[in-house]
């Protein structure tokens, strides 16, 4: 069974994890936006994301950055993890979402990315041979968010820690939360033991990256947790970022991907000039705004793209 077949088979399993993954059971597959006034036209370039504030943000500067350019979008935003939107993206409900170039390998590859590759060109070309029928990557950014292990002080001092190596022999004393798609994934519970041996005490299912998790840390109900790399709460919480010399996670870099029948030369021209301008710093500054000042997405988007000459 080729790689693709394979993608399909659990592609299928995943869409029965729609309603856990979007917020309050619904699903935005479903909803009717309000800019679309019903079902996207046949030229109107759907727009998705995953379900964390980043994959938002950077999704509505895309929809903002095409719209300049008298592009139809539509947006389909908080569709839940990797597993439910890729359907989506196949089966035509999305035409173009931001990916992370090391992470989507990772998935499309039984047993995490073929040895040797993890810099972001290696990741990048090794993508092309394994993308789903009918779907392609535009240019990649030097913005890059990666999945981390990470702890507070408190726990990085009581045993010690630098590394991911350096949880092996305290792992079972210990609980790992994240989104519930990590545990299932190479990048996730099934990569940590098979390249480090890390089989943790209990694995508490939370949000990717999100509130529940750097909560659940800070308040101790968990000593793990797999936050997202631009996370400002890094910072403001004191915690530390555990290395991982194996790279278990990969160069995850950002780039849009989408459906080939949705691409023409006007969207490719307006996403790669997006790209070319968005930056790890940049972004995670225009993330603060969003997840410390509270504003909303579409303003920060917009503030974001006049600033770097894009709107």
């Amino acid at each position: 069974m080729n790689r693709r077949s394979m993608l399909g088979l659990a592609l299928a399993g995943g869409a029965t994890l729609t309603a856990a993954a979007c917020g309050g059971g619904e699903d935005p597959l479903a909803q009717e936006t309000a800019d679309s006034g019903g079902a996207a036209e046949a030229s109107t370039v759907v727009i998705g994301s995953a379900n964390f504030p980043e994959s938002e943000l950077i999704a509505e500067m895309y929809a903002q950055v095409l719209e300049g350019e008298g592009v139809e979008v539509q947006r389909k935003f908080n569709i839940g993890a990797r597993e439910v939107y890729l359907k989506a993206l196949q089966d035509g409900s999305i035409d173009l979402l931001p990916e992370y170039n090391g992470a989507l390998l990772s998935a499309l590859v039984d047993g995490g990315a073929p040895e040797g590759v993890s810099t972001p060109e290696q990741v990048y070309d090794a993508l092309q041979d394994v993308l789903p029928e009918g779907t392609e990557t535009l240019q990649q950014s030097a913005a890059e968010d990666k999945d981390t292990l990470t702890v507070t002080a408190a726990t990085q001092a009581k045993y010690s820690l630098t590394s991911i190596e350096d949880l092996a022999p305290v792992a079972g004393e210990l609980v790992c939360g994240a989104g519930p798609e990590f545990q299932e994934r190479y990048q996730g519970l099934i990569g940590l033991e098979e390249q480090y041996g890390v089989t943790f005490k209990e694995f508490r299912p939370l949000d990717a990256g999100g509130p529940l998790t750097i909560g659940a840390l800070t308040d101790g109900t968990i000593q793990v947790g797999n936050v997202f790399s631009t996370d400002s709460a890094i910072e403001t919480n004191d915690l530390v970022v555990l290395q991982d010399p194996k790279n278990l996670f990969l160069a995850q870099n950002i780039l849009p991907l989408i459906r080939s029948s949705k691409n023409d030369q006007a969207i490719s021209d307006a996403l790669d000039a997006f790209s070319a301008k968005l930056t790890t710093e940049n972004l995670t500054q225009a993330l603060a705004k969003v997840q410390v000042d509270k504003q909303d997405s579409a303003s920060v988007a917009k503030e974001f793209l006049t600033a770097n000459g894009l709107a």
